[in-house]
C-alpha cells in the first residue's frame, strides 16, 4: 500500500509539472507575433497583406525602414497590427523577392513592446508599405519613426514621440504630452492634452487644440495655431504666421512672411523679416518688429513697435495691469493711434522730415509744435499728458504723418 502511495504521488507529481510547463507556455505565447499571410495581384501592382498580435506593454516602439505607420488607442488588452505591402511593375517572382527583402517582427523586450520593420534589398523604388497598430489607449508612451513614410497618432492616452525622414505627421486626441519631428513633411494636429514639441523641416504647421505650452518650428512653411491654453513658441523660415487665441505669451518670428494673431491672453513678441504684422487684441505688452511691412495692433495696453517702411496702426485700452511705457516708429509710413478717452499716458510724437506731412490730434491737451529751420528739413512734434498723465507713448516717423484719434467708447 505505501509503494502504490509513492507511485501515485510521483504521477501525480509529474503531471504537475507538465501543467507547469504549459502554463508557462501559455504566459509566453502572447509575446510572441503571430501572423497570417496572403498575396494577391491588383490593380497592375502585387500586394501582400499579413496581421499580427503581441503582448501589451507599458511602452510601445514602432521603428520602420520604410513605409507608412498609423496608431490608434482602443479599449482591448494586447496590441495588434496588420500589414500592407505593395510592390510595383514586376512579376508576382520579383513581387515575392521585395516582400521577402521586407521583414516585419515584433516581441516585447522589458516593459516595451517592439514593431520593427527592416528592409534587406537595395533601393525600394517599387515598394510601399502601411502598418496601422492598434494599442491599449491607456498606454503610458509610444514613440515611432519611419525613414520616409507618414505617421499618424490618435486615441491616445500616454506620451507620443513621432519621427518620419520626410513624410506627414498627423496627431489627434493625445492626452499626454507629443513630440513630432519630419525632414520635410506637414505636421497636423488636431488636440493635445498637454505640451507639444514639434519640427519640419519645411512643411506647414496646423494645430486645432493645445492644452499645454507649444513650440512649433519650420524651415519655412506656414504655422497656423487655432486654440491654446497656455504659451507658444511659433517660428518660420519664411512662411506665414497665425494665431486664433491664446491664453499665455506668445512668441512668433518668420524670416518674411505675415504675422496675424487674434485674441491674447498675455503678452506678445513677433517679429518678421518683410512681412506684415496684425493682432486682434492682447492682455499684456506687445512688441511687434517688421522689416519693411505694416503693423495694426487693435486693443492693447502698450506697445513697442517698428516696422522699416510701413504704416503702423494702433488702438490703445486701459488696463490693470502694471503700466508701460510705449513706443511707435517707423521710416517711412503714417502712424494712426487710437485712445480711450479714460487713459492715462503722457505723449510725445516727432515727425522728423515733415514737408508735406503733419500731425494731427482730437485731444486739446496734445500741443502740436513746427519747427521750420531754414532751408532744412522741417520738423513737427507734439506732447501733453491726458486724465493728468501716465506712462509714455513716443511717436516718431520719418517722412509720415501722424494721427492721435479719440477712440469710440
Amino acid at each position: 500500500m505505501k509503494m502504490n502511495r509513492q507511485s501515485s504521488e510521483k504521477q501525480m507529481g509529474k503531471r504537475a509539472l507538465k501543467l507547469f510547463r504549459a502554463a508557462a507556455i501559455l504566459t509566453v505565447l502572447p509575446l510572441v507575433a503571430f501572423a497570417q499571410q496572403n498575396i494577391r495581384q491588383e490593380n497592375g501592382k502585387w500586394v501582400q497583406e499579413f496581421n499580427g498580435t503581441v503582448a501589451a506593454a507599458p511602452n510601445v516602439r514602432v521603428k520602420l525602414d520604410l513605409g507608412s505607420v498609423q496608431i490608434e488607442g482602443a479599449n482591448q488588452s494586447s496590441i495588434t497590427y496588420s500589414v500592407q505591402n505593395r510592390s510595383y511593375g514586376g512579376s508576382e517572382e520579383k513581387a515575392r523577392h521585395d516582400f521577402g527583402a521586407y521583414k516585419v517582427s515584433s516581441y516585447v523586450k522589458g516593459d516595451t513592446a517592439w514593431i520593427v520593420g527592416e528592409w534587406s534589398g537595395g533601393p525600394a523604388h517599387n515598394f510601399s508599405s502601411d502598418v496601422v497598430i492598434h494599442v491599449p489607449r491607456n498606454t503610458a508612451a509610444a514613440k515611432i519613426e519611419t525613414r520616409g513614410g507618414n505617421v499618424r497618432v490618435t486615441n491616445f492616452d500616454g506620451q507620443v514621440d513621432a519621427a518620419s525622414g520626410g513624410g506627414n505627421v498627423d496627431l489627434d486626441k493625445i492626452n499626454g504630452p507629443a513630440h513630432a519631428q519630419t525632414g520635410g513633411g506637414n505636421i497636423n494636429v488636431g488636440a493635445v492634452g498637454a505640451d507639444l514639441d514639434l519640427t519640419t523641416g519645411g512643411g506647414s504647421i496646423r494645430i486645432a487644440s493645445a492644452q499645454g505650452q507649444v513650440h512649433a518650428t519650420t524651415g519655412g512653411g506656414n504655422v497656423i495655431l487655432v486654440s491654446a491654453k497656455q504659451g507658444a513658441s511659433l517660428q518660420t523660415g519664411g512662411g506665414n504666421i497665425s494665431v486664433g487665441h491664446c491664453d499665455g505669451m506668445v512668441k512668433a518670428s518668420s524670416g518674411g512672411g505675415s504675422i496675424e494673431l487674434g485674441e491674447l491672453g498675455a503678452a506678445a513678441d513677433v517679429n518678421t523679416g518683410g512681412g506684415s504684422i496684425q493682432l486682434t487684441s492682447a492682455r499684456g505688452e506687445v512688441r511687434a518688429q517688421s522689416g519693411g511691412g505694416s503693423i495694426r495692433l487693435n486693443g492693447v495696453p502698450s506697445a513697442r513697435a517698428e516696422t522699416g517702411g510701413g504704416p503702423i496702426i494702433a488702438r490703445f485700452v486701459s488696463s490693470d495691469s502694471l503700466p508701460q511705457n510705449s513706443v511707435l516708429e517707423t521710416s517711412g509710413g503714417d502712424i494712426t493711434i487710437y485712445l480711450a478717452p479714460t487713459i492715462h499716458l503722457t505723449l510725445q510724437a516727432a515727425v522728423e522730415f515733415a514737408n508735406g506731412h503733419t500731425i494731427r490730434s482730437d485731444f486739446p491737451e496734445i500741443h502740436v509744435n513746427s519747427a521750420d529751420e531754414g532751408w532744412g528739413p522741417k520738423t513737427i512734434t507734439a506732447e501733453g499728458s491726458l486724465n493728468g498723465g501716465g506712462p509714455s507713448l513716443k511717436l516718431r516717423t520719418t517722412t509720415g504723418n501722424i494721427s492721435i484719434l479719440r477712440a469710440k467708447e
